[in-house]
């Protein structure tokens, strides 16, 4: 039996991913790897409920995201203003990339395991121009207090309650919710940021990250054609358009999630979210029992061959781990994932509290 991934990502692959990835090489212009990709860019386009937006598949990590929305070449001109929710790890590095393009960043924070306050994204949008953060009632303030604010999600997706018609840009990689190997960039921009994009003011400063380049080779493989700037993942591409026909049948998320969280609360674990409504559907944040620690915990899972990791959010770093229950994970129950990393879990809290008598 191989061990089991349940980190933040990579995350577990289904076969019919791993198989798509060992596709034999193909040309990037055929017409046959042509109609894959434009598939894959309307399934995007589909688990986002959109007719219209526009998705980017680059090769890159999801980090090359916040470099297509935030370099000086997209949406934004030099020396404008950014709001920053902060509600886990990937704020302060996001805050930092904008600072890197010249962005004037503030950040609202959130209370450890909360969401950041509307009331207090209203307050700060009254002076902001542009906010990056999550979701639907930021989007529902933006839109009411600051018209012109353009809204970005950086997102571990999964079957979405929100739709990309009410935010500016979603982005993510492969390796999280949407169940692919690592080393696909995945950005959907609405309607409007597109035509935030064309009517800049000033040149567009980036090459590789530039949609000037890409916009023409994304509607071209749209058309189930072909065009050519960079060489994309073509493998990748394949695993890809495997997970989205998986994906788009109906993921399982949320029964995932709510055994995971009915199970550590029977075990008297404590959820690091102060309540299910700004809890995740493809993860759950534990804290550690008292007197006992990550280095009880984890390397005993991993005995166990069930991978999982120590949380990085850096106001409790060390006092909770992560368990992972998106993509393979939920969606083919068949595995039983779900049911291993909970018997895993019970008898490794045994195990711990019984080295401590």
């Amino acid at each position: 039996m191989s061990q089991e991934c349940n980190i933040p990502g990579p995350i577990e692959v289904t076969d019919e991913v791993l198989y798509a990835n060992a596709h034999p090489s193909m040309s990037h212009m055929s017409a046959d790897f042509a109609y894959v990709f434009g598939n894959c860019l309307r399934m995007t386009r589909d688990i986002l409920y959109s007719a219209n937006a526009q998705p980017f598949l680059i090769a890159g990590s999801g980090t090359l995201g916040w470099d297509q929305v935030r370099y000086p070449p997209t949406l934004s001109e030099p020396g404008e203003n950014a709001l920053v929710l902060h509600s886990g790890y990937f704020a302060d590095g996001f805050a930092d990339c904008l600072r890197t393009y010249g962005a004037n960043v503030d950040q609202v924070k959130a209370e450890v395991g909360d969401a950041v306050k509307e009331s207090d994204i209203e307050t700060a949008l009254k002076s902001k121009n542009t906010v990056l953060s999550n979701i639907k009632g930021v989007a529902e303030v933006a839109r009411r207090v600051s018209p012109d604010t353009l809204v970005c999600v950086v997102v571990i997706p999964k079957k979405s309650v929100w739709t990309i018609g009410e935010l500016t840009v979603v982005l993510t990689a492969s390796q999280k919710g949407l169940g692919t190997p690592p080393g696909l960039s995945i950005l959907v921009a609405s309607q409007r940021a597109i035509k935030v994009y064309e009517n800049r003011k000033t040149p567009i400063t980036s090459y590789y990250a530039s949609w000037k380049k890409w916009l023409p080779i994304m509607n071209a493989y749209e058309r189930n054609g072909a065009a050519y700037f960079a060489t994309p993942p073509v493998n990748l591409i394949y695993a890809y358009h495997a997970s989205l026909q998986q994906i788009v049948q109906g993921p399982a998320h949320k029964e995932a999630s709510r055994r995971v969280k009915h199970a550590a609360a029977a075990l008297g674990l404590r959820c690091v979210p102060l309540g299910e409504d700004v809890s995740a559907n493809g993860m759950t944040a534990i804290y550690f029992p008292d007197g006992l620690t990550a280095s009880d915990i984890i390397p005993r899972l991993l005995r166990k061959d069930i991978v999982v990791a120590g949380g990085l959010h850096a106001s409790i770093k060390g006092l909770f781990m992560y368990l992972l229950h998106m993509g393979a994970t939920a969606v083919d129950t068949k595995r039983g994932d779900v049911d291993r990393v909970i018997n895993a879990l019970n008898e490794t809290l045994a195990e711990a509290k019984a080295s401590k008598v």
